[in-house]
């Protein structure tokens, strides 16, 4: 996993129901103001924006945002997606930086192709580089060095070593799979068969086994998934066309 194996603390989120728990062990009062006067005191800029967002909700809110966290950067959104992108609890593998598809692909629409370079001219799709990731995030702010994974990320970049991206989707060595023909000539797109990614904070595999007429097993990256999708689309279903 590299020289930075991810963490499996998540970052707090201040959802409703944290900040209850939150108050409890810190014996202070609950968002209703049940107990006592105290206010919410962010730890964080992570927790400034919940804290913040919560006030936005509830008014009578009382809340203290330290200086060092009154920072417009990072965003709610990333502070979320980058806890969601490692939580254990969500399908899919921990990545060695906790990347959102949900926040980049989702949220600020970023095209497929500017991380996966080349999916469309060459038949193996292209895994992010370092340097492409570094290209964008060199121009944020430097408050988002807050975030666990830029900092990681920046380390990468720094010691000049590849991302150890852990593989998601992978077919047998068997099968012959060629992106370009599929994207470039087919006009497949990348949600065919990876799902809509732009959803996902993790991406995953869906785990149970669904069953074609023909007795195949038609699940995503199954043999069944491609010879329905090919016979749908009237496309050639000879064996040698993947295998081969």
């Amino acid at each position: 996993m590299g020289p930075f194996p991810p963490s499996r603390r998540a970052i707090l989120i201040l959802s409703t129901a944290a900040v209850a728990l939150l108050l409890l062990l810190q014996g202070s009062r609950d968002p209703a103001g049940a107990q006592g006067g105290e206010a919410l005191v962010a730890g964080s800029v992570c927790e400034a924006q919940e804290l913040k967002a919560l006030k936005e909700a509830e008014p009578d809110l009382e809340i203290e945002i330290p200086a060092e966290f009154d920072r417009l950067f990072p965003s709610i959104w990333a502070c979320r997606s980058h806890q969601a992108a490692w939580d254990p609890a969500l399908p899919g593998p921990i990545q060695p930086i906790p990347f959102s598809h949900a926040h980049h692909s989702g949220r600020f629409q970023l095209d497929c192709l500017y991380c996966h370079w080349g999916s469309d001219r060459v038949a193996i799709a292209g895994m992010p580089s370092v340097e492409t990731c570094i290209s964008c995030h060199q121009q944020f702010p430097p408050e988002y060095n807050s975030l666990e994974g830029i900092r990681i990320l920046n380390q990468y970049w720094e010691d000049q070593l590849p991302i150890p991206w852990v593989q998601v989707h992978r077919l047998p060595e068997h099968v012959q799979f060629a992106h370009n023909r599929h994207m470039a000539v087919a006009g497949v797109t990348c949600q065919s068969c990876h799902g809509l990614v732009q959803a996902m904070d993790k991406l995953f595999l869906v785990a149970d086994t669904k069953w074609w007429q023909y007795g195949l097993p038609t699940q995503k990256l199954q043999m069944g998934w491609c010879v329905k999708c090919h016979r749908t689309n009237n496309a050639s279903t000879d064996c040698l066309l993947c295998h081969y």
